[in-house]
Order: structure tokens, then sequence, then C-alpha cells
């Protein structure tokens, strides 16, 4: 081999080592992201459509397995008959308060003409429920009661399911958007679908506190009311009343007995009209006929 062969050899060497040097630098790792980046480009937004809405999903095994744990929505409804509507109303404000709940919505109808009655609403913890309902018959006559419940660990499992899913695709999507190199169109498709996958898991949570806040606390709805009177308003005078309920009935009668004359006068005077009108001409055929 000549000197100059050899020469262009140990030249051809140190090129090719320098290139594989560079191509295992930081030049070797800006190439494979621009590969990544091509590769991503032109389905991208299809593709993180699609891991959105197969990431939101539940998997197959969350579907049909069932809840670790029973969570129940409790629900009352209690009429009860008191002889005091105020009492009544401070009995129930202090049973929810001794079983550690409290008092969330109250309607009070009081008017003069009307019967008194009361609806309240009352949040009591879920475990205390049964006691609630059973010193409910202290307060008054309990009239009637109903219990409804609603089973919700199949939602609550398959809501933490997807939350899961959710927060899996956007740790994909948070590494996506810090590591592309491609266009300016990708990365604002990468984050507006990061965007969607924040607001459905905030809406996903948001619905899984609800529930946790509804099993934990049961509501009863209390109806509170005075038995009527059977005569007179609540509160007054029962023989002042009975009087004055009489002169409104002789009035009534009599301004009654007005408007029914007032109907009836002008047909009789029409109908009198009719008769003299009639006896006159039986009249003159009389005189007609004892003169002839």
């Amino acid at each position: 081999m000549s000197p100059r062969i050899a020469g262009i050899a140990l030249v051809l060497l140190a090129i090719s080592g320098c290139a594989s040097d560079r191509r295992v630098g930081p030049a070797s790792e800006a190439f494979d992201k621009l590969d990544v980046a091509n590769q991503a480009s032109a389905p991208l937004a299809a593709r993180v459509a699609g891991e959105a809405g197969a990431s939101l999903e539940p998997p197959a095994d969350a579907q049909t397995r069932p809840p670790t744990t029973s969570m129940l929505i409790r629900t009352g409804q209690a009429s009860i008959e008191v002889d005091s509507l105020e009492v009544a109303v401070d009995a129930v404000s202090r049973l929810a308060v001794s079983m550690g709940g409290y008092l969330t919505n109250s309607i009070v109808m009081t008017g003069a003409a009307d019967q008194r009655r009361a609806t309240l609403e009352v949040r009591v913890p879920s475990d205390r429920y049964d006691g609630a309902m059973s010193r409910l018959a202290g307060i008054g006559k309990l009239r009637s009661s109903s219990t409804s419940s609603q089973d919700v660990g199949e939602e609550y499992v398959d809501l933490e399911a997807r939350v899961g899913n959710a927060r899996r695709l956007e740790e994909r999507l948070v590494t996506m958007l810090a590591t592309r190199t491609g266009k300016l169109e990708e990365a604002l498709a990468v984050e507006r679908e990061l965007a969607r996958v924040r607001e459905s898991i905030e809406r996903l949570e948001g619905r899984l506190r609800y529930l946790s806040a509804r099993v934990a606390e049961s509501t009863i709805t209390i109806e509170l009311y005075e038995p009527a009177p059977l005569v007179g308003n609540p509160g007054s005078n029962v023989m002042v009343e009975a009087l004055r309920q009489s002169w409104r009935n002789f009035v009534e009668v009599t301004a009654a007995g007005i408007a029914m004359l007032g109907g009836l006068l002008p047909v009789a005077l029409v109908l009198g009209l009719v008769g003299f009108g009639v006896r006159r001409r039986w009249q003159r055929r009389r005189t007609a006929e004892a003169a002839a």
C-alpha cells in the first residue's frame, strides 16, 4: 500500500469516528427528537383525540367488578301533627343539632285564614339517620314516615376509574408538550386536548365529591301542622267568631234574596201586563155579549 493511499484511509477513519461521536452526543438527541416529531406531525390531532376518548372510558374490569362497599344515599319523609307550631319547629332544630346535623331549609305558613304548617329539611350524619327518625315521634303525633335509598357505589367506582385514566392521559400530554420539536399547530392541538382533559378531570372529581357528601349525610324532610279549628281562625275567640259568621250568613242570605228579586221583577212586570190585557179583552167580550 502506497503512503498516499494509507493517508487517505486514515483521514476517512477519523471522519467516521468524529461522526459516530457526534451521533451519540447532543446532536444525536436532537436528531431523535426530530424523528419523533416528524412521525407525529401529520396525525397528531387525530391520535391525541383518539387517546383521550379511549382513556376516559373505564377499563373492562372496572365495568364488571362490583363495588367494594355499598354507598347509600338515604332520604326520609315524615308528617307530624303538633299542638304548637313554634314549639315543634324549635324541637326539630334542637334534634338536628343533637344528632350532629343542621337545618337546611324551612317554610312556615301561619296566615290568618290558613292552617298553620311548616316544612323543614334536616341533614344528619348517615350513621345517625335511624336514631333521628326514631326520635321524631317525640315531637308530636307521627302520622306518616318513609325512607328511600339509592346505591351509588357502582357509579363511584366507575368515576374513580375514569379519573385515573384521565390523569394518565394528562401526564402523556404534558410529556408530549414538553419534548415536542414540531410545528406550532401541533403544540396548539396538544394544548387544546390537555385543557379538555383537565376540564374532564375537574368535572369527574366534582361529581365524586358530591356523591361522597350525599352518602356521608342523609336528608329528612319533616312536615309539621296544627289541627284545623272547628270554628274560627287560629288564635281567635270561638264564640265571637261564631256570632260574626252568623251575621255574615244573614247578610249573604238577604243579599241573595234581593238579587233574586231583582232578576224576577222584570219577568213579573211582563206577566202582569199580559194578564191585564187578557182580562180587559175578556171583560169587553162579556159586555158585548150582554148588550146583544
